[in-house]
């Protein structure tokens, strides 16, 4: 039984991580940080060249066709090093949305856009803080025309376009708005890391257009977060095995009494928490990425252990970081902070921790009673 990636896959990750290495530097990721810029439009634009942006889209749309195991790779890289580009956004969520319910125009339309960067879709689902259910939907359709608000969105400042969770009298549908539309606005929010920017958009009147059925829209959803679970827990992986490979060079480095800190048991301890913990997270996200590339059953249990396991590992490596780094961790010239933040921002994505240790729970109780029956 295989249970790594293959040549060609790993392959793939050290071109990704060759380009990331002479692309996206600290530096850069700290140049976003301390501007108004949302994103790093000339890395993204290099990773659409790259082919990495289509990685998952099929080739008919403008992709690479290469597949989900892939895509995860790519994330796990982009993880590692912070990348400030909206792919979770675009390609996770919205190209994953359109390749499972959207029509052939909509995907005609706008897949080859965003394999080639030229196009950066957004998830429109929240309203408000707390756990997202179909009960806290307040947006409508009425007449081909989307009114209400949603916040936060992530990238919805820089988004050519947002798929919007909404009441259209069948129950809650999903719709595709183009954000240039004549009653559209926008409203950037404060968030602990600016390099993954947030939104509150307002819809007054905006022309949104179906994309699956009618009514199907909570269902449609829950199935394309899911997938960018796993995505974006391999996103966490990738930074949470970085923050422990800062934290263990600064150990062994740093001199303390004649010695490195690292010899230190209160350090060792430190560092081999941080090591279990990324690598439980590492095994989950296997596990994750073998249920997204096989559409496999147990798809939505594994998106939910992803999702504890890597919120767990990334927050945890990220604070330990900081505190082998001591005082000059919590400055604001060391990098430590960026992965910090990154955690943070991350844990809230998609839902809050606490969400997905319920919905785990939910799940895996269902899949005892079925088994039971």
């Amino acid at each position: 039984m295989n249970l790594d990636f293959s040549a060609e896959q790993n392959e793939l990750r050290q071109q990704v991580r060759r380009f990331l290495a002479d692309h996206c530097p600290p530096s850069g990721v700290r140049r976003v940080l301390e501007s108004d810029a949302q994103y790093d439009s000339d890395l993204y634009a290099g990773l659409a060249e790259l082919g990495v942006l289509g990685a998952a889209i099929p080739e008919e749309y403008g992709g690479v066709g290469l597949g989900h195991l892939e895509l995860c790779v790519v994330a796990e890289e982009l993880g590692r090093v912070l990348a400030p580009v909206p792919v979770a956004s675009s390609v996770y969520l919205a190209a994953e949305c359109l390749l499972q319910a959207g029509t052939e125009e909509q995907k005609a339309r706008w897949l080859p856009k965003i394999a080639a960067g030229e196009a950066i879709g957004c998830w429109a689902i929240n309203e408000g803080t707390g756990r997202m259910g179909p009960e806290k939907v307040g947006a409508t359709v009425e007449g081909g025309r989307l009114n209400g608000t949603k916040s936060p969105v992530a990238d919805g400042a820089i988004a050519d376009f947002a798929i919007v969770l909404a009441n259209d009298g069948h129950g809650l549908s999903l719709y595709l708005v183009d954000l240039a539309s004549d009653g559209v606005s926008r409203e950037v929010l404060s968030t602990i890391d600016p390099t993954r920017g947030q939104a509150r958009l307002a819809f007054d009147g905006a022309p949104a257009t179906l994309i699956g059925s009618a009514g199907d829209g909570w269902h449609i959803a829950t199935q394309v977060m899911d997938r960018a679970a796993i995505l974006i827990g391999f996103e966490q992986l990738g930074g949470a095995d970085r923050a422990l490979e800062m934290a263990r060079d600064y150990a062994l480095e740093r001199m303390a009494f004649g010695r490195q800190i690292g010899s230190f048991q209160a350090i060792k301890h430190m560092l081999a928490d941080m090591y279990v913990s990324a690598t439980l997270a590492r095994s989950n996200c296997y596990y994750g990425a073998w249920a997204l590339a096989t559409s496999a059953a147990e798809l939505p249990i594994a998106a939910a252990t992803v999702r504890v396991s890597a919120t767990n590992a990334f927050q945890h490596c990220a604070k330990n970081n900081i505190q082998t780094h001591g005082g000059m961790g919590f400055t604001w010239e060391f990098d430590c902070h960026f992965y910090y933040r990154r955690s943070n921002a991350l844990a809230l994505a998609l839902g809050s921790l606490s969400t997905w240790e319920s919905l785990l729970i939910e799940r895996m109780s269902a899949g005892n009673l079925e088994a039971a029956a």
